[in-house]
């Protein structure tokens, strides 16, 4: 729309970028061939490398604009843009091994060339980012290429989004909030504050706006013909929120039923192509862990076996998608007199009946659980108890992120189970690296619901990384201990 400054910032990234790469190669030549005294693969002049490398890094920011790197959906969100650039630098460097071969002739003069190559460029197009970014931000605290937005409806998203976009490091400004209800806006400045749709054009005659963005859509279609009118009129950005927002989370589509324009929503992102993908990757990552940590579950299995008393692993019903019931493996961490017993049963058992209501009231957990042996709670510190689930993702009960699985009764205490369910759960997920057990039941449940509705394959790289550094973090703490 008539705002550029989101356009101007997507192109000076593409200008940064091919400055970034360009000095990246330069660099390699640099270092592998002034500074390095050992022979060379192929005498190639700085200039004739030079040359050609500039005209394939062309090649090399379509990839980046192909993965969608000046796109502000991903600029803007700072690990996507960290993934989204090592992803790539990587396609991009076999691009240019690929052309040396497809073209016949040599480009690099040594092979460490693209290794430096590779590892230059995308340290400095993440550092040139990282540089604009900021440049940004700083420009956005002087009202320079600020979006001017006006806000209509008398709804409490309009204050909300009012308070929001107040961040001067979002880079917007509003310039007016039109609704019948003043009270609903009592901490925004009534200069800006207007009745009706027809008083802010007319008080924002003179002024510039950017976007528009509807939160109620009224009962007369007159009006909201006449908003989407002027902002067409005045080639203005539109938007609107959806009455019932909860309609409008999950994946949306929107398309043709027998001719009619429709917008289907599911329950889930986690649809199509996107469960094929997941599934896939499921599968790859799993064998791969499962080799890797086959030497530690064999030494565990044989430490509980010998030492611990009866079977070292045992299953747990536990909900899975569809409302299916699956048996989830674990090794097991209680001593053997309380195995297979209910937490009432158990803590009956030793005589401490009292346990029962502090393990219900803190969310089914206790710091130091009597039931739990030595070795039983080093593996719970470290999360090791859990590595015979691998083997409940390779059968496909799991999945490697998603909700945490429960037992039926649990999942009966949650209205929105259904939705819930729609996805099989995970060994990890969003409620695991916020906090684990430390945060309440409901919490744990809505963090689960955000992930069912917003899932990404982005969002699932960022839980298993994060997953990966506390196991490494608890495994030091629980062998320290």
């Amino acid at each position: 729309m008539k705002h550029s400054a989101s356009l101007f910032y997507s192109f000076l990234l593409l200008v940064l970028d091919f400055f970034a790469l360009v000095t990246a190669f330069s660099l390699a030549y640099i270092i592998r061939v002034k500074l390095d005294d050992r022979p060379l693969l192929e005498p190639i002049t700085a200039k004739g490398y030079i040359g050609v490398v500039a005209i394939l890094l062309v090649f090399w920011l379509i990839i980046y604009a192909l993965l969608g790197l000046y796109r502000a959906s991903v600029y803007e969100n700072r690990f996507k843009e960290f993934a989204m650039l090592l992803m790539g630098s990587f396609i991009g460097i076999l691009f240019l091994v690929g052309a040396e071969y497809a073209l016949n002739r040599a480009i690099f003069p040594a092979r460490l060339v693209t290794v430096y190559g590779f590892v230059f460029a995308f340290l400095l197009t993440l550092l040139f980012r990282t540089v604009a970014r900021g440049v940004r931000r700083l420009m956005f605290a002087y009202g320079k290429g600020v979006a001017n937005v006006l806000l209509i409806g008398a709804t409490d998203i309009t204050g909300e989004l009012a308070r929001q976009l107040s961040n001067p490091k979002l880079g917007y400004r509003v310039v007016g909030v039109v609704g019948d209800r003043r009270t609903t806006y009592a901490k925004i400045d009534p200069e800006i504050q207007f009745k009706n749709f027809e008083e802010a054009a007319d008080h924002l005659s003179g002024k510039d706006v950017h976007t528009i963005v509807q939160t109620e859509l009224f009962a007369d279609t007159y009006r909201n013909d006449e908003i989407l009118a002027y902002a067409q009129e005045h080639h203005i950005a539109y938007r609107f929120v959806p009455g019932n927002s909860r309609l409008f989370t999950g994946s949306i589509e929107v398309n043709l039923f027998e001719g009619i324009p429709t917008v289907a929503v599911h329950q889930t992102a986690l649809v199509g192509w996107g469960r094929v993908i997941k599934r896939l990757f499921d599968i790859f990552a799993v064998i791969i862990l499962i080799i890797l940590t086959s030497p530690i579950m064999l030494f565990i299995w044989l430490s509980l076996t010998l030492f611990g008393g009866g079977s070292a692993v045992y299953k747990q019903t536990r909900m899975s998608r569809f409302h299916t019931k699956i048996g989830l493996y674990k090794f097991r961490t209680h001593s053997h007199t309380y195995n297979g017993l209910t937490p009432e049963e158990a803590f009956t058992k030793m005589g401490k009946p009292e346990l029962i209501k502090d393990y219900r009231g803190n969310g089914d957990y206790l710091d130091n659980d009597p039931r739990v042996s030595r070795i039983g709670g080093f593996l719970r510190k470290a999360s090791l108890d859990e590595l015979p689930q691998l083997f409940n993702v390779l059968k496909g009960d799991l999945s490697l992120v998603g909700p945490r699985p429960l037992i039926p009764q649990e999942m009966d205490l949650f209205k929105k189970k259904n939705l819930i369910l729609s996805v099989k759960p995970g060994i990890t997920g969003l409620a695991v690296i916020s906090g684990r057990k430390n945060i309440p039941f409901e919490e744990r449940r809505k963090l689960d619901m955000y992930y069912v509705q917003n899932w990404s394959f982005w969002m699932d790289l960022v839980i298993l990384s994060k997953t990966a550094v506390q196991v490494v973090e608890r495994a030091l703490k629980g062998s320290s201990d």
